[in-house]
């Protein structure tokens, strides 16, 4: 019986740092290819972000299908019963996740615009002021009490990506700036994103609390509206380069990559936020930002770090850290 329960926690273990390994890999690996993706220099039009963000959705909603139709014990007719009735027999709670959906699908879309316009580290560190606004949706929504260490951390965060945005006048980020666009648009994007991740997030933390239908049933549902109103950004504001030169103009083997890596995102952050803690997804992030910062200055060569930069990165790192950090007591532990 102990030797069975050694077993289980060993393969929790394993779990909780694959699950890890995986949102290292899964978000370093998609800033950096889309990063590449979008400055990358090639004959013929580039491919459309709008279109890249309609075939994600669809790619997740396939995965949820085949993860709903594992935990049906592989029964067709089981995984039809399932969706017929989690999601078409109850339209109003399918209805809920058009919010966040289409918050989702503009935050997407956004990723790309900041991508081509800031170098993956910086663009990194920044985005992590998306756990300043998920704390602050969390305290007026979930009405979720934060700790003075949580409190602490998001005014080191906040510290911190100010150091990373500080103008820099060495000549180098002065060529930097003129050969990646606009910095500005870039950081306009990210802030934007960074808001509608906290509202969505939250929003989606709400609906999942209030009922009992599986993580991929919503995530289907996510995908559906994602992918509706993805078409409907497609035809408002590519529909003219559509008509001309195809839905898949562009398209690539580095830009499937890139769809396929975005597919993943939500289901790596479902398994992560199921077998691992706050802790450790923090390690996750900070390891990301790091390799992010190497491999941007040594193999994309668009980053010339500075002491600054630095000092902001390890900031962020540090809040972080601090963010996930339980203090837990030694004794009569009060329950949350």
């Amino acid at each position: 019986m102990a030797l069975k329960e050694s077993d289980s926690q060993a393969m929790s273990t394993n779990l909780k740092y694959l699950s890890l390994g995986i949102l290292v890999f899964q978000t370093t690996s998609l800033v950096l290819t889309m990063r590449y993706s979008r400055t990358l220099k090639e004959e013929g039009p580039r491919y459309l972000s709008s279109t890249a963000v309609v075939i994600a959705e669809l790619l997740k909603i396939m995965a949820c299908i085949l993860l709903v139709y594992k935990d049906s014990k592989c029964n067709l007719r089981a995984l039809n019963r399932v969706l017929h009735d989690e999601i078409l027999n109850k339209p109003m709670e399918t209805l809920k996740l058009a919010i966040p959906s289409g918050i989702y699908t503009l935050q997407n879309n956004l990723l790309y615009v900041a991508l081509s316009n800031l170098d993956a580290a910086t663009y990194q560190v920044t985005y992590q002021l998306k756990i300043l606004t998920t704390a602050l949706f969390s305290v007026s929504m979930l009405s979720k009490k934060l700790g003075v260490y949580q409190w602490l951390s998001l005014v080191i965060l906040m510290a911190g990506v100010a150091f990373v945005q500080w103008p820099s006048d060495s000549p180098a980020a002065a060529t930097k700036e003129l050969s990646a666009g606009s910095q500005f648009v870039g950081l306009m994007a990210v802030l934007i994103a960074c808001f509608s991740s906290g509202f969505a997030g939250v929003y989606f933390e709400k609906i999942l609390k209030e009922t009992k239908q599986s993580v991929w049933i919503r995530n289907i549902q996510l995908g559906f509206f994602g992918s509706i109103f993805g078409l409907m950004g497609v035809y408002i504001y590519d529909g003219e380069p559509v008509s001309k030169n195809g839905f898949f103009q562009g398209y690539n083997k580095l830009t499937w990559i890139v769809v396929v890596l975005q597919a993943l995102g939500g289901l790596v952050i479902a398994a992560v936020i199921k077998y691992a803690d706050n802790i450790l997804k923090g390690f996750a992030t900070s390891l990301s930002i790091i390799l992010s910062t190497l491999i941007s200055y040594f193999w994309l060569q668009d980053f010339v770090p500075t002491s600054v930069f630095f000092l902001g990165a390890v900031l962020v790192i540090a809040a972080t850290f601090l963010y996930g950090y339980d203090p837990k007591p030694t004794s009569n532990p009060i329950k949350a």
